[in-house]
């Protein structure tokens, strides 16, 4: 048995996302977690013996025009490894996590062994910002073991920042007792669904890098010539944007808007067909928790997004902003049962090889060992 500390966004997030489910799946391994956070983690639901929640808490001073998270973080952080005898600490993002781990090491009489997976944000914007890049690189050069979500993501850690240390790349998972295909067809009336019109999804924060609007343009081109709607679930910055481009386009009856929901795997379970024209994605998870649902994506060709999507086989990676290539995709698949159901297929198969929870949970523990190994 090991014990594992795991630091992470609490809030709705990929990388908190990840870190909770990780951290339920070592418990259930046998192993004991312990999770450092400024709030209750958003998908921590369970209640388990082996799980262990340490809640960092901010002081207000007037002496800081800004209450100092990372300071107060490293403090809970030391306290927690002296306390529990910490073996491990898992950090998801290195900015400002890592940073704060470090200190934490420094501060704490207990030695622990430090190992931070990145995400994306922390090195594609950032790590560009040259303020933050050395702290960053710092970060990443002082751990004992440094994860990417994908190939991607590693080669441009190496470039941006500039560090010649070895980045093991594990893969994001899903959780498989939540996504699978349900029988959600009573959905369909209540979002005024036909049962011959197709569905089109997309999910996601509703930020530029997303580029809702080509989302949106891409399926106006696809209506023309399918019958069908468009659900967009999010919320962000871009919803005015969304919600102007969809006037413009005059396919209001055509787009459904509903916000932020916690139901992503019914959702799913109704489309046929995931839009994703991000202009970066270090993994993009909601690939994934489609896959798991038999929903193929239509996605850019950039970052981890070819890591994940098989061109022709679970779907399709067009250049970014290529609106058209996409919506000429989709049509020929959502007017081709057959091929929709065989690509459909393959993509559920997919999800449950390569990016199976047991695989990636045990490339995980597999890493932990040798650090604790190479003492």
């Amino acid at each position: 048995m090991m014990k594992i500390g795991i630091t992470c966004y609490p809030s709705v997030g990929g990388s908190g996302i990840i870190a909770t489910e990780l951290g339920k799946l070592l418990a259930e391994a046998g192993n004991e977690i312990h999770f450092i956070t400024s709030g209750m983690p958003f998908r921590l639901d369970c209640i388990k013996p082996e799980i262990y929640y340490h809640e960092v808490e901010i002081s207000y001073y007037p002496v800081f025009k800004h209450p100092p998270y990372d300071l107060a973080l490293a403090a809970k952080m030391a306290e927690v490894i002296d306390r529990e005898k910490l073996d491990i600490l898992h950090v998801h993002y290195a900015m400002p996590h890592a940073i704060s781990a470090i200190l934490a090491k420094d501060i704490a009489k207990h030695d622990v062994k430090i190992i931070t997976t990145l995400h994306g944000t922390d090195i594609t914007v950032l790590g560009m910002d040259k303020t933050f890049k050395p702290m960053i690189k710092y970060g990443i050069e002082k751990s004992d073991k440094v994860t990417a979500v994908s190939h991607d993501l590693a080669k441009q850690t190496r470039e941006v920042l500039e560090v010649e240390r070895d980045i093991d790349v594990i893969y994001n998972f899903i959780n498989d007792e939540d996504y699978y295909k349900k029988d959600r067809e009573y959905l369909k009336p209540q979002y005024n669904i036909a049962n011959d019109e197709r569905v089109i999804i997309h999910i996601s924060n509703f930020r530029k890098v997303k580029r809702i609007q080509d989302v949106i343009q891409t399926f106006a081109k696809i209506q023309n010539k399918v019958k069908a709607k468009l659900i967009l679930v999010g919320d962000g910055p871009e919803s005015p944007t969304a919600f102007d481009t969809v006037d413009q386009l005059d396919i209001n009856d055509k787009v459904i808007f509903l916000g932020r929901q916690k139901n992503i795997s019914d959702l799913l379970s109704i489309s046929d067909l995931l839009l994703l024209m991000s202009e970066q994605e270090s993994f993009g998870l909601v690939i994934l928790e489609a896959m798991a649902n038999e929903v193929p994506t239509i996605g850019t060709n950039v970052g981890g997004i070819p890591e994940v999507i098989n061109h022709n086989e679970t779907g399709y990676l067009v250049e970014l902003g290529d609106t058209i290539k996409a919506a000429n995709y989709a049509i020929n698949l959502l007017n081709d049962s057959t091929k929709l159901s065989q690509m459909s297929q393959l993509a559920y198969e997919r999800s449950k090889t390569k990016f199976h929870s047991a695989t990636i949970v045990n490339q995980y523990l597999e890493l932990y060992k040798s650090v604790l190994n190479n003492k």
